[in-house]
């Protein structure tokens, strides 16, 4: 019943926001009583907080299986975003924002975690990049690494990146066109340049 509340929780949230659900909507939609909900999640803090766990928990789960298939790293910076953004929605209700404004302390360890993954991750890429000659060998992996992490938190900030003006799908796509032309040889811009349009047509 746990992971079936997660499971429901993580769709309204994504979906709605974290500020609009109630602890009350997701009993009475899934047809179960307060009392159960409030078995297995202290308050609504304490549900928000699994839920967010359990969303970057599938996300790194597959992630992983997606790393194993061993296509290139440009290839693969390109699926894991489109994975992450279908998991999440392309983050309609701003899930991050609001988890700064209204659970700060989730947030902040969230993004502790997120910084953790994001390293390990685009640092294995760059590295992989380079032995395949698509990166440049100079290339400084810790800033590269941190300079895409920032970047790429920052391109949900609503205050800069106004959702009515850009759309997320078109803000990632830019995002990894710079990325990658900032760090890529003459092959790994000609890989790029294909992906870019395979992604058009």
């Amino acid at each position: 019943m746990k992971e079936k509340i997660l499971q429901y929780a993580a769709d309204k949230f994504l979906s709605h926001g974290f500020k609009s659900v109630t602890m009350d909507d997701i009993a009475s939609e899934m047809g179960v009583s307060k009392k159960t909900l409030y078995q297995h999640f202290s308050n609504k803090t304490a549900l928000v907080k699994e839920t967010v766990t359990f969303v970057m928990s599938n996300i790194n789960c597959n992630i992983d299986l997606l790393r194993q298939e061993g296509i290139n790293p440009i290839s693969e910076l390109f699926k894991v975003i489109s994975l992450v953004q279908h998991t999440l929605k392309d983050e309609k209700s701003s899930p991050q924002f609001q988890l700064m404004k209204y659970y700060p302390k989730i947030y902040n360890a969230v993004r502790q975690e997120q910084f953790f993954i994001i390293e390990q991750c685009i640092g294995d890429n760059i590295r992989r990049g380079i032995q395949q000659g698509i990166y440049r060998e100079d290339v400084d992996i810790s800033l590269a690494t941190r300079f895409y992490f920032n970047g790429m938190m920052e391109l949900k900030n609503s205050d800069i990146f106004s959702p009515q003006q850009y759309h997320m799908p078109v803000l990632m796509t830019s995002f990894l066109e710079y990325h990658v032309r900032a760090i890529a040889t003459s092959k790994g811009v000609k890989i790029l340049e294909d992906i870019l349009k395979e992604r058009e047509s």
